[in-house]
């Protein structure tokens, strides 16, 4: 909590929700073979946090944990701008299904999943701060067995919206008037991320109570990193860049509480209002 700068309301959330599903998600390995956990939140609702809480939980438990992020699965920058030269330049932009490399990201869990007692696995990096993969020979690296593998990001286990291809915002309305880039977007999730996706074992939704929470929470990180490093998006910037993101949080928002293992239902505060288990 003192690293992390957290409140001590904080305590609440880890006596009430955090510890018992660190606990809740151990209880649900198998011997022998890992359990893949993918963990979805909106952008500012906490996944790191969380990640680093249920990893420090699990070393107590003697539990071997490793994970990474869609974060670190980034196509290069490089990748990304013939992307956007061939499908659309929207693709130039980091963050939605299309621009992670999905293949890499099923190697590595695959790699993790199957590591023995002498193996050391390289696990990808992206340095957001050049906006580009960092070379292979500094990713980090897992020794050994895994019994928990935790795989977090924005949009982990998210499938195709079935309806409403009309622009729901301005960046759609004016970057993307004949939706080539939504179509693009919506392939990738029926095809490949379907791929990546099938590797969870158990989902858990950190759920944001709505778009404006977002906007004001990636808000709020932004104006925190300006603070600190005196560098960072403006308030308009920072509104173009979530619409990117914005119908599949939207479409998230609607259908992935009903068929996620666990649901943390996040108070505007950033507080854990409720937990819903789904799984038998």
């Amino acid at each position: 909590m003192a690293e992390r700068q957290l409140p001590p309301a904080f305590h609440q959330g880890i006596d009430n929700y955090l510890l018992p599903l660190a606990v809740w998600l151990a209880d649900q390995r198998e011997d022998g073979r890992t359990l893949v956990v993918g963990l979805c939140g909106g952008q500012g609702s906490g996944k790191s946090t969380l990640t680093a809480f249920l990893n420090l939980v699990w070393t107590h438990m003697g539990i071997r944990s490793a994970g990474f992020s869609l974060d670190d699965i980034y196509l290069t920058r490089a990748d990304r701008l013939q992307l956007a030269q061939r499908v659309h330049p929207l693709l130039a932009t980091r963050g939605v299904p299309g621009t992670h490399d999905v293949a890499l990201g099923i190697e590595t869990i695959e790699r993790l999943c199957h590591s023995a007692g002498a193996d050391n696995t390289r696990i990808p990096r992206f340095d957001k701060s050049t906006d580009d993969r960092v070379p292979v020979n500094s990713w980090s690296s897992h020794h050994g067995p895994v019994d928990i593998l935790l795989f977090e990001g924005w949009c982990v286990g998210a499938t195709p919206w079935q309806e409403g291809e009309e622009p729901i915002n301005r960046l759609e309305r004016c970057e993307d008037a004949d939706g080539r880039w939504r179509d693009y977007i919506n392939r990738q999730l029926q095809g490949p991320y379907r791929q990546l996706f099938a590797r969870l074992d158990i989902l858990v939704m950190l759920k944001v109570p709505d778009m404006d929470c977002v906007v004001a929470w990636r808000t709020q990180q932004e104006h925190q990193l300006r603070a600190s490093k005196g560098g960072g998006m403006s308030d308009a910037e920072i509104e173009r860049f979530v619409q990117h993101y914005e119908r599949i949080t939207r479409n998230l928002l609607k259908e992935m509480p009903g068929r996620a293992d666990c649901v943390l239902e996040l108070a505007r505060d950033h507080s854990i209002a409720g937990l819903q288990l789904n799984s038998p």
